[in-house]
């Protein structure tokens, strides 16, 4: 059975693990590189959003409404990678719970 892969968007995330023989190669990240650039790309939308806001309050820039679609934007994927650390945390105590 092949697994369908959108042509646009992120790629299927594979555990790492050995090749199988014969099996095609194919760009695939490991979760661990995806949650390491998904935490970089938050951190650079934060940086962003906190260069634009020194900008707005020492007068560089008269943009507010660029600021606030800065700021927000941090903030909404900051919420986001804290859900996605929560689910991660919560899937992690569920298989302690599962050992014991």
């Amino acid at each position: 059975m092949s697994d369908f892969v959108l042509p646009i968007g992120p790629q299927p995330i594979r555990p790492e693990g050995p090749k199988v023989a014969g099996q095609a190669e194919a760009p695939e990240k490991a979760f661990k590189d995806v949650l390491k650039e998904s935490i970089e790309k938050v951190n650079a939308l934060q940086k962003e959003a906190d260069t634009a806001q020194a900008a707005l309050a020492t007068g560089k820039t008269d943009d507010v409404a660029g600021v606030f679609t800065a700021v927000r934007k941090a903030e909404l994927a900051f919420e986001a990678l804290m859900q996605i650390r929560n689910k991660i945390v919560d899937a992690y105590d569920e298989i302690q719970r599962m050992r014991s």
